[in-house]
């Protein structure tokens, strides 16, 4: 279970890397505590820590919410095994549902055959020897399935397939976040014995969702977050989107 961890680990990191703009050059290599270390061409030292954004203020799912989940659950390991079936690929992929378009049971099957399909179409020309990541659009994928996400890394070795926000939902991105730097806050005097020239923390999130009227780029933007990580990057998955918070 660690080795399959360090694995997604580096391929999180890989991803974070070609999405942000901030990333310096260098050589990343896994380590622990941190989980990497980034050489730079100045001899100087990078240490980046990871950390999955935790919905501490999620509302408890209530009898028919529960029902759903474990619906979309077998959907999607009926999907991972069909894939498998006819393929040795090792994908990370999460399945993002629409909630105004609930399964039924009746109907699983048939939309993880659909998803499968689609899956297939997308990774078809794809270079198996390199990192890739791609988002499959609703409009390409069954009534229920928003979109998929699918990432590829030379270095997995186990396929991972989820459910989207399977932790559950913030109500409060911004208490959610401050929490997970706390958390890290608590360990960061450990990583400085590693005597690095400096640490960044990187928050990831599976998709930034809110309420109607409740714009959370703008609450993130609007906050000022405080860290002895001399950089704290939030990670928006689906959107390959990173906001930078310290």
């Amino acid at each position: 279970m660690q080795e399959l961890k360090k694995q997604l680990e580096v391929l999180l990191a890989s991803y974070f890397r070609e999405c942000s703009d901030d990333f310096p050059n260098g050589k990343m290599e896994a380590s622990e505590s941190p989980d990497f270390i980034v050489k730079l061409k100045n001899s100087h030292r990078l240490g980046i820590e990871l950390v999955r954004l935790n919905p501490g203020s999620a509302v408890p799912l209530d009898e028919s919410e529960a029902e759903q989940n474990a619906v979309q659950e077998e959907l999607v390991d009926d999907a991972r095994e069909l894939f498998e079936q006819n393929s040795n690929e090792k994908l990370f992929v999460k399945f993002l549902f629409n909630k105004k378009h609930p399964l039924s049971a009746e109907r699983s099957l048939a939309v993880a055959v659909r998803a499968v399909t689609a899956i297939r179409t997308s990774i078809r020309n794809r270079n198996m020897r390199t990192l890739f990541y791609l988002v499959i659009p609703t409009e390409q994928l069954p009534e229920g399935i928003d979109e998929i996400l699918v990432l590829h890394h030379p270095g997995l070795e186990t396929s991972v397939w989820e459910c989207s926000n399977n932790l559950g939902i913030s109500r409060n991105v911004v208490e959610d976040i401050q929490n997970s730097i706390e958390k890290k806050e608590e360990k960061l005097r450990l990583y400085k014995k590693r005597q690095l020239e400096s640490y960044w923390l990187l928050i990831t999130t599976d998709r930034l969702r809110g309420q109607r009227n409740y714009n959370i780029r703008n609450q993130i933007a609007n906050q000022n977050f405080h860290s002895g990580f001399d950089g704290v990057f939030l990670f928006d998955l689906f959107r390959s989107h990173v906001f930078r918070l310290v």
